[in-house]
């Protein structure tokens, strides 16, 4: 009876630690290659908007990554991406925009794209709002959320590299768990 007990334990454990091994290693990979300046577009991917168009905690760290990466690469194009959710106030492409102007950089160099309601739309939309004059984007949003993004842009034929925003800590254990589910369901469909 134990060596049966012990077999299923196997059974059951040796695919879980499989899944979390891999999705490990895809969490760090999605890290690199970090951005150089080398593409004229970035794209700060969408998150959490809340009441009164304010921007979340997690979609502000996005923002300040991109203006930092701005100050050093000043001739960047960023394109706020992301539509509204049924319970925002605003899309989330409104208030990056407001939130980015409210900062100093020139609206003339942001471009919006406010209809995606996932990471794939917002990847498709903006390469058809870019159309032939995209060679490649910088990727920026949250470090855990990069490995997806990364993973759903090759689905895409969009070369890419990545800035990694830091995740607040009052949700990085959720966040991460569930983003290993997303990334075997993006690994599965391609989206």
């Amino acid at each position: 009876m134990r060596k049966k007990t012990m077999l299923i334990l196997l059974i059951i454990c040796i695919p879980i630690l499989f899944f979390w091994g891999i999705t490990t290693k895809w969490l760090i990979d999605g890290e690199k290659p970090k951005a150089n300046g080398k593409y004229k577009y970035v794209i700060v991917l969408g998150a959490k908007v809340k009441r009164g168009a304010i921007p979340s905690k997690a979609l502000a760290f996005r923002l300040d990554a991109a203006l930092n990466y701005a100050m050093k690469y000043p001739e960047v194009h960023i394109i706020v991406s992301g539509g509204q959710g049924p319970d925002e106030d605003a899309t989330e492409a409104s208030v990056m925009k407001r939130y980015l102007i409210d900062r100093g950089f020139p609206e003339t160099q942001i471009i919006s794209e406010d209809q995606s309601t996932s990471t794939y739309e917002n990847l498709l939309n903006t390469k058809r709002i870019i159309g032939d004059d995209l060679k490649g984007l910088t990727i920026i949003s949250s470090d855990y959320h990069l490995a997806r993004a990364k993973m759903l842009a090759e689905e895409l034929h969009i070369k890419c590299d990545v800035i990694p925003a830091k995740t607040p800590k009052s949700i990085e254990t959720k966040v991460r768990f569930r983003e290993r589910f997303a990334l075997l369901k993006s690994a599965i469909t391609g989206k």
